[in-house]
């Protein structure tokens, strides 16, 4: 199905390839990854070489040139695998510690990080929330000193998606002790002296992706590791919260989209009284409303996503839909839960999974609370 005027028929033959790869190569281990609590490192190289882990960026620096709609398409379709731990650790490389390097970092800095992250080689994190602060960036307390020609950080982050393996984190640190113009961003490799990974964090879903909290003590960085100018890291990180928040979308998206085909199965094979639950007004109406729901929240990702593309930030839309489809999927995955009813609640019915990692998308990338006091501001609403 082609969505005009957004994607064209060589983003739907995009669609088919990723798919065929997803179920041939992520599906089947899924149950695997996420009792490992990790994901092997080869897939991450394998989608490197396919091109997957580049589709928008540029082709100078290793992409595959394609539009922005090629990456929500690939949430899209790597949201279907079944769970989403393992989609959100790629999304973390593709979407939210790469996107700033690309925007802010000179030749040197997309040489060494971004290209051996697009292929695959090299994993990346980013390092924003603290154990004290998540959604108020401007009160963050890692600090990075400059002594000469490096910088000395010390601090502690917590919730990183990737942090225990990954190669290099894209690091949210305060420079000086203005709120705002005092953050900025710095590359760091996390097998410098004085990186350590306190605890691996035992998560309730999104179980195939580790998350660490990091402890960074006295680690010292070339003062050339700094993305952009010193000061500037409130704005640069604040424009990559867009982008993280619009791919979160498209998760989203696919992860409904998944849980609603679970439930539309089972409902035409389930028989109750002598025949398919799916036959029952109940039922077959609910799948209506969940379909229904599900492609209302496209249409605005879409939309939004068109405008992204253009180079606009409406900041006020793109948290409507961060907002709308994280609620959406979760209300989705509930649904089809109920569908499945006592089956749906056992460990072995993927639904199960679906229903509690979308329980994440309504906190992570900024809180529904967070997103709705940006809206209601923009709105005028409050001063």
């Amino acid at each position: 199905m082609v969505y005009e005027p957004y994607l064209t028929e060589e983003h739907e033959q995009l669609r088919r390839t990723i798919r065929k790869f997803v179920d041939k190569e992520v599906t089947p281990y899924v149950e695997e990854w996420e009792k490992a609590g990790e994901f092997p490192r080869d897939i991450l190289e394998r989608m490197g070489e396919l091109g997957f882990l580049g589709l928008r960026y540029p082709k100078e620096v290793g992409g595959q040139g394609w539009d922005y709609f090629a990456g929500v398409v690939f949430a899209e379709e790597l949201a279907r695998c079944g769970c989403g731990g393992f989609p959100m650790a790629v999304a973390v490389q593709t979407e939210m510690s790469t996107p700033p390097i690309l925007q802010f970092g000179n030749d040197e800095q997309k040489e060494r990080f971004l290209k051996p992250a697009i292929q695959g080689k090299k994993l990346a994190a980013i390092g924003i929330t603290e154990p004290n602060h998540g959604s108020d960036v401007a009160s963050i307390e890692t600090r990075a000193k400059r002594e000469g020609d490096e910088w000395v950080i010390n601090g502690t982050k917590m919730f990183i998606t990737n942090g225990p393996r990954a190669d290099f984190v894209t690091l949210v640190t305060r420079t000086s002790e203005d709120p705002y113009k005092g953050i900025s961003l710095i590359l760091v490799e996390l097998d410098r002296p004085g990186v350590s990974v306190s605890r691996k964090l035992k998560k309730v879903g999104m179980r195939s992706s580790d998350t660490a909290e990091l402890i960074f003590d006295d680690v010292r960085v070339p003062y050339d590791h700094l993305l952009g100018e010193e000061g500037s890291g409130f704005s640069q990180i604040m424009w990559e919260l867009q982008g993280e928040r619009m791919i979160a979308a498209a998760g989203a998206i696919g992860m409904a989209e998944f849980a609603y085909e679970q439930a539309y199965q089972y409902a035409k094979t389930r028989k109750q009284f002598n025949q398919p639950i799916g036959h029952y007004q109940v039922i077959a109406h609910l799948l209506a409303e969940m379909k229904t729901e599900i492609e209302l929240c496209r249409e605005m990702t879409y939309a939004t996503a068109y405008r992204f593309s253009k180079g606009e930030v409406p900041g006020k839309e793109i948290s409507m839909v961060k907002l709308a489809t994280a609620q959406m999927a979760h209300w989705v995955a509930d649904r089809a839960l109920q569908i499945f009813g006592g089956n749906g609640y056992m460990m072995e019915y993927p639904v199960q999974r679906i229903w509690r990692d979308t329980r994440l998308y309504r906190i992570g990338a900024g809180t529904d609370e967070i997103m709705k006091e940006i809206i209601s501001k923009q709105l005028g609403l409050e001063n």
